[in-house]
């Protein structure tokens, strides 16, 4: 799967998409889109990185995400069964509809506000979960009135806090996609091999020291770990193809069978060898 930016493209021109039960836990995503998202999660532990916030959850989440604030996929090296359910909301929607309606400018308003990454908690976080678990068995009508119902609840309730003081928001989004898209796209063409500093700094024409600052600004995370990331990503998806450990290794680009080994420990929790087996 290639890191990229998330194209999300709702049918029939719809104000918003849903997805029901993704299933990514195997997968470092860490990407970005205009949509606005609301993220909820049940019956496991994890981790919540949005932007530059980074902290763990226990036992469920919900999430509102402002429009291209990068984020982690929730449920990232989770090992346990759970539930996660994911509504997209489309970013001119809040523009050509919320700011026609004077009983919707508290929705609005909570939009503007997500820009922070709002994470909600007690009987608004459970009312809520409760509600997008039930949306997929409805008609796309329903579900609309139901999303309105919704947004409505989050966006009078106290029981949120914000995950940034100020908000993220990206005066420059289309230019920075376009760069940090090329920077992806390197990785995606490159990673079974060696990767240079220099090379992919000059890809999008920086030096290295400004390179690693840019990447760790925008994806808040060293270029060497989020590289690890991916490729151990990639390696798990030969292991599943059936492909034998060492071949793995050195098709995904580590030069040493014993790094590979740590590196995949380190980021999954367990060896090569048992996640082959697990997955037989």
């Amino acid at each position: 799967m290639k890191i990229q930016l998330e194209n999300i493209q709702p049918n029939d021109k719809s104000s918003f998409h849903l997805l029901h039960n993704p299933k990514l836990n195997d997968l470092f995503f860490w990407h970005f889109h205009p949509e606005f998202e609301l993220v909820y999660i049940e019956g496991a532990n994890g981790k919540r990185h949005v932007g530059r916030h980074i902290s763990n959850f226990k036992g469920s989440d919900l999430v509102l995400i402002g429009s291209n604030i990068p984020h982690l996929n929730f449920d990232h090296g989770i090992k346990t069964e759970y539930h996660k359910e994911v509504l997209h909301i489309s970013a001119s929607f809040k523009e050509k509809v919320f700011t026609e309606i004077d009983e919707l400018e508290d929705v609005y308003e909570l939009l503007d506000r997500s820009q922070h990454g709002i994470a909600f908690y007690d009987k608004t976080k459970e009312t809520a979960g409760a509600i997008m678990k039930q949306l997929q068995g409805m008609s796309r009508f329903e579900q609309f009135l139901e999303i309105l119902q919704l947004l409505k609840l989050l966006a009078n309730s106290d029981d949120y806090t914000l995950l940034h003081q100020n908000p993220i928001i990206n005066d420059k989004a289309n230019k920075q996609q376009e760069r940090l898209q090329k920077v992806y796209s390197y990785i995606d063409e490159h990673y079974s091999g060696k990767i240079a500093l220099e090379d992919i700094a000059a890809s999008i024409n920086l030096g290295k020291e400004a390179f690693c600052r840019y990447f760790k600004k925008n994806t808040g995370s060293t270029f060497t770990n989020f590289l690890n990331q991916y490729r151990i990503t990639q390696a798990k998806r030969l292991l599943l193809m059936g492909r034998n450990i060492g071949e793995t290794c050195y098709e995904c680009g580590f030069e040493s069978l014993s790094y590979f080994n740590r590196t995949f420990k380190k980021i999954s929790g367990e060896n090569p060898s048992d996640y082959k087996n697990r997955n037989r």
